[in-house]
């Protein structure tokens, strides 16, 4: 059973502007992955994204929900996995936060 990380990240970009670095983010995670033979999907709808990472032998499913003032993470850990939860959480919060800083 998939163990699930759940961050939330304030910002103050507006849902629209938060939505764009986020796409701007997983194009250059995309292109990091690209190096272990990774695939990455997502489908995006009207509130976020869903997304599937295969990397390694391990599926990741999450989801991103965007709101006007916060983005909220949501994924799913396989068993393997599972024991990195944390530090995952972690990394989520502080990539996240960098990509959702006004600059």
């Amino acid at each position: 059973m998939p163990k699930p990380v759940i961050v939330t990240i304030p910002h103050q970009l507006g849902r629209e502007a938060a939505t764009q670095r986020l796409r701007d983010g997983l194009d250059k995670a995309r292109a990091q992955l690209s190096g272990v033979n990774a695939v990455v999907e997502e489908t995006w709808t009207a509130d976020g994204m869903d997304l599937r990472i295969v990397a390694v032998g391990q599926t990741v499913n999450g989801r991103i929900i965007v709101a006007e003032e916060h983005v909220r993470v949501e994924v799913d850990l396989p068993w393997v996995l599972a024991m990195l939860a944390e530090k995952v959480g972690h990394r989520i919060r502080h990539h996240g936060a960098l990509l959702l800083t006004k600059s």
